[in-house]
């Protein structure tokens, strides 16, 4: 070990350091045989890595960890006592008893944790070191990512973005040759891993993870390449896993020789021989900051235990899924505004431009969107008024862009996300369900993103331009899903999309773009999410319905003067507005939930069960639902045209008058 510039002091502290979590988890072992804690992945024999790591990194500059880094959460600090009530599952535990060890994050301590799917958090750093680029901070964020992960194509997805957009961002890999059971030989062919960093063009090294200088030297020194040239960087640390993938796995799937090797590279070990060799403690001095800190740490679970009480509040718990929303002081309803008419297209690309001259702090990023103005030019002419760096052309990567529009919500920011096509979102899935869906009831932080899906058939356009995935979602609390059918509700709905701190899928169907027009207010307003629309007022049946469905609703009622239809727009999926269907169910006895997507669980299914749970003794008539056929979207116009619903409104509205 080189000790550089380093005295004594700083170097007594580091030991500390690097000890404190290794003591951590020897306690840790201990509740988890008594059962007090239900799992635990260990680091023993990789401390030197998240210690030297995190050190070397600025308070103010986000660290993404793994599962096992406990050294990055000791070493900025972080009150032992209420990590103990987090590994426990206390409500006074840092994710309130609703996530378990280290998947959870801090905002004050610039942590951001782990989701289960090991890859996406390495996107959501590109989002950080994009936030950081375009306010011009002289920061670098650190990620980590073990061997395993660098197989997931989050792992590809995230390095060729920081690449491409030359954000200061360090990928740290931790190589301790076994993703649980699987060894290196079976994961990669390339000699190190390091090596893959030129390929995306960036620089790469490897490193002597045991090493507790080399890897804070090494970190230092690229955090502040990073920052200098505006350029990402690869660093992989060799290490080793002296315990299971997590206890219950056991190790019998290692050698035994490679714990005896690697055993004597312990970094803990390396570090007291180093300290001894350079005079800096003696023995009698490192036995006391062992017993010290022991103590310390049996005070810290002391305190963490006693008094501990759990309450469950089904109230708080729901309301915990979303950040709450403030008034943005916008007009809410357009009622009265000066107006124009506009095309649904015109009207969405409005509210967007208005939205980015409010919000300065907004960047919408897409395939194509840039100086081409999108697939559907949406975006056109957008670049030359807010810049390149507010308009962002992305490469074909969906994981990687919902994951960087969530780190940049960790910095303030807010971040529009354009799906060339609401079918290419399931590349993107786990980002939005998993982490932009949860993270406000895991830990408090907001994902203040709108993913904007073009949607929909009638364009001819096959199974994979054409579908209605918005069910997909609607089963997935922390989300926010909007689908307007008319121009006046597109602009509002999405200015109040954007506004809100929470994910919002905003729905835009295709076939509407061009076709349909209205009065559109001039200034900015809101139209209230989770609020229905009363399109027609009848009595004889409820059409209940959203997107297309309420194009095809109009233009029944139209051709049939004789029923009396009640035509209701949900405009909002999630949260449903059930007070508005309420009424309409109770004023007609009849109703028909209509949708263009599949039958078979699509939201029409959810609201037929509310409708017969809730409403059920004013009802004459089964409730009917209204869908597309369960296949696939054809490509062929006339077989498209049979496999709307549209194709049977007609049949299922003369059903329900023979009641």
């Amino acid at each position: 070990m080189d000790r550089k510039e380093l005295g004594n002091e700083q170097l007594k502290e580091w030991y500390r350091q690097l000890l404190y979590p290794r003591l951590i988890e020897e306690k840790m072992l201990i509740l988890l045989r008594q059962g007090k804690i239900s799992k635990w992945f260990s680091g023993m024999g990789q401390e030197a890595i998240a210690v030297g790591a995190t050190l070397a990194m600025q308070p103010g500059e986000w660290v993404l960890p793994l599962h096992r880094n406990l050294g990055v959460f000791t070493t900025r600090n972080m009150p032992l006592h209420k990590l103990f009530m987090q590994w426990q599952g206390m409500q006074e535990g840092y994710s309130s008893g609703r996530e378990r060890s280290f998947h959870f994050g801090s905002s004050a301590h610039h942590i951001c944790g782990m989701i289960s799917h090991l890859g996406p958090q390495l996107a959501v750093a590109d989002g950080v070191g994009l936030a950081h680029k375009l306010k011009r901070e002289e920061k670098a964020v650190l990620v980590f990512s073990g061997e395993g992960g660098t197989s997931e194509g989050d792992f590809h997805e995230a390095l060729n973005v920081a690449a491409v957009w030359d954000l200061p961002v360090i990928f740290l890999v931790e190589n301790n040759g076994y993703a649980l059971s699987t060894p290196v030989r079976e994961q990669y062919r390339c000699i190190a891993l390091a090596d893959k960093a030129k390929g995306y063009g960036m620089e790469g090294i490897t490193i002597d993870g045991n090493n507790l200088l080399a890897v804070y030297d090494t970190i230092k020194g690229v955090r502040e390449y990073c920052i200098r040239n505006q350029k990402p960087y690869l660093v992989e640390c060799t290490t080793f896993r002296m315990r299971g993938h997590e206890e219950a796995s056991g190790t019998k799937y290692v050698p035994p020789e490679l714990f005896e090797l690697w055993q004597q590279q312990d970094p803990l070990l390396l570090y007291e021989q180093f300290l001894l060799q350079e005079q800096v403690m003696d023995a009698e001095e490192i036995k006391t900051i062992n017993e010290n800190i022991k103590q310390f740490i049996d005070k810290e679970l002391e305190q963490a235990t006693a008094g501990s009480t759990l309450i469950i509040d089904t109230a708080a718990e729901q309301e915990a899924v979303y950040a709450a929303r403030k008034s943005s002081g916008l007009p809410v309803v357009a009622d009265g505004l000066a107006s124009v008419e506009k095309r649904f297209i015109e009207a969405i690309k409005e509210g967007l431009y208005q939205s980015m001259e409010t919000h300065a702090n907004l960047v919408v990023m897409g395939q194509d969107i840039a100086e081409y103005g999108g697939a559907f030019k949406v975006t056109e002419g957008f670049a030359a008024v807010f810049g390149r760096e507010r308009i962002r052309n992305t490469p074909i990567c969906e994981s990687a862009i919902v994951g960087a529009a969530l780190g940049l919500s960790l910095e303030g920011q807010k971040a529009v996300v354009e799906m060339q096509f609401a079918d290419f979102v399931s590349m993107g899935f786990n980002q939005v369900v998993n982490n932009l869906a949860k993270i406000h009831y895991r830990w408090g932080q907001n994902a203040d993103v709108v993913i904007r899906m073009p949607t929909g058939g009638g364009v001819g356009a096959g199974p994979f331009h054409s579908q209605s995935n918005e069910a997909w979602f609607v089963h997935t609390p922390g989300l926010k899903v909007v689908y307007p059918s008319t121009p006046a509700d597109a602009k509002g709905l999405l200015i109040a999309a954007i506004t809100d701190p929470n994910p919002v899928l905003f729905f835009e169907h295709k076939a509407l773009y061009r076709s349909v027009s209205g009065q559109v207010p001039l200034e900015p307003y809101e139209v209230e999410i989770g609020k229905a629309r009363k399109v027609v007022s009848g009595d004889d049946i409820s059409v209940i319905t959203y997107g297309m469905g309420v194009i095809w609703a109009e233009d029944y009622a139209a051709a049939h003067p004789e029923i009396s239809l009640d035509i209701l727009d949900l405009r909002t999926l999630l949260p449903l507005d059930y007070e508005s269907i309420n009424a309409s169910v109770m004023k007609t006895g009849k109703v028909l939930v209509l949708h263009e997507d599949t039958l078979t669980g699509g939201v029409g299914a959810e609201i037929a069960a509310w409708i017969g749970e809730h409403c059920f003794n004013c009802l004459d008539a089964p409730v009917l639902r209204c869908a597309s056929l369960d296949t696939p979207i054809p490509f062929n116009r006339e077989l498209e045209k049979n496999f709307m619903a549209g194709k049977r409104l007609d049949a299922c509205i003369q059903e329900l008058m023979s009641y």
